[in-house]
């Protein structure tokens, strides 16, 4: 499996974790929400608001273009620290951004 197509695999899986843990939703964030200049949006968005929002939506858009992928991708940590105080169990979340970051 190319890279491309094992980072929409697990986009895809994490997409359906956050809808399982009732963490997706329809309604995006108001419009002055994305132009926050703080890191992963933390004034304006909740953390999982971001993932789905912002760090899903544009690598879905960059994979889909064919763009060039960052050098880089180090969200697991963030999302160890942001997502510790969520009733939901966030052990999966976790795992796959893991898994994500390992990519790069």
């Amino acid at each position: 499996m190319n890279k491309h197509a094992a980072l929409t695999a697990i986009l895809n899986d994490l997409q359906t974790e956050l809808e399982n843990q009732q963490l997706w939703t329809t309604q995006p964030p108001s419009p002055s929400a994305f132009q926050s200049q703080t890191p992963f949006f933390a004034d304006t968005m909740d953390f999982s608001e971001w993932l789905q929002w912002v760090f899903v939506a544009r690598f879905r858009a960059m994979i889909d273009a064919g763009a060039p992928l960052p050098a880089s991708c180090d969200v697991a940590p963030m999302a160890e620290e942001a997502l510790k105080e969520m009733a939901q169990d966030e052990s999966e979340i976790i795992s796959l951004l893991k898994a994500f970051d390992e990519h790069f």
